[in-house]
């Protein structure tokens, strides 16, 4: 099983798995797509955007455990 840790870049979190965006997008994080986002963690992200960043994680470790 791939496990995300909030040090993981963003951009690397979506090539294993390009639909883990939507778990992005479910937390109000439309960056995805943004140049900060090949080279910004995600705790980096998350403090930019005011998001909880373990329950981002929480949220991606439970969908990369779906698709395993």
């Amino acid at each position: 099983m791939f496990n995300v840790t909030k040090d993981m870049i963003i951009s690397d979190i979506l090539a294993k798995d390009t639909m883990a965006a939507e778990c992005f997008f479910q937390m109000g994080m439309f960056c995805v797509g943004c140049p900060a986002s090949a080279g910004e963690s995600v705790e980096q992200a998350c403090a930019v955007h005011g998001i909880d960043a373990d329950e981002l994680v929480n949220r991606l470790n439970e969908f990369f455990s779906r698709t395993a």
